[in-house]
């Protein structure tokens, strides 16, 4: 299995399931799929997921999640892009590249008027519980590379600042700042 095969596999899955945004349900699908393929494949999947992971851990996605989130931990933000790796990759290369782009999204959408956070924890353990059922057996932790690297340093985020900086924030992702402004903090903003 490649990158390709894999984003494959998970657009597969999603025309599968009746609500693509729906991470849980996208990689119950997934897994099932992966289980029927060799146990090399599976393993091989494991490599794409963590170098997905890897690719995507740079700090302006990680201020989106955190916007979205009302909050957002190291496991949090594992969680919060497991979900994007379940959007499919044109979602997660477009995100990835612009992560205030998640403004337009159905399920970030829905996810701000209900209140609900954006994650997706069964996504880590896919090819884990694809191994299982397919082999019995776990994953052989030498069969992938694992390391959490420090966000990227982006130019544009190289300051000193933390998550709850909301001005900073907000100048820095409006899209999804005006998203989950507070009701308060719109009508004040309206204001001449």
């Amino acid at each position: 299995m490649d990158t390709q095969e894999f984003w494959k596999l998970i657009e597969e899955a999603r025309s599968q399931v009746p609500a693509t945004d729906d991470g849980d349900a996208v990689v119950e699908r997934a897994t099932a799929l992966l289980s029927l393929r060799p146990a090399q494949e599976i393993v091989a999947a494991q490599q794409i997921l963590q170098d997905l992971l890897t690719d995507s851990y740079r700090t302006p996605l990680w201020g989106a999640a955190y916007v979205i989130n009302g909050g957002c931990s190291d496991d949090g933000f594992d969680y919060f892009r497991g979900w994007l790796i379940t959007q499919g990759r044109g979602t997660f290369e477009r995100v990835v590249a612009d992560p205030d782009a998640l403004a337009e999204l159905p399920a970030v959408r829905a996810s701000a008027a209900d209140g609900l956070d954006v994650e997706c924890e069964a996504a880590l353990n896919m090819a884990w519980n694809a191994h299982r059922t397919a082999t019995g057996a776990d994953l052989p932790d030498e069969s992938f590379t694992s390391h959490r690297p420090e966000p990227e340093a982006d130019p544009d985020w190289d300051f000193d600042f933390d998550f709850e900086d909301s001005e900073e924030l907000g100048r820095r992702l409006p899209r999804l700042a005006e998203l989950y402004a507070e009701p308060d903090q719109v009508e004040a903003s309206a204001r001449p």
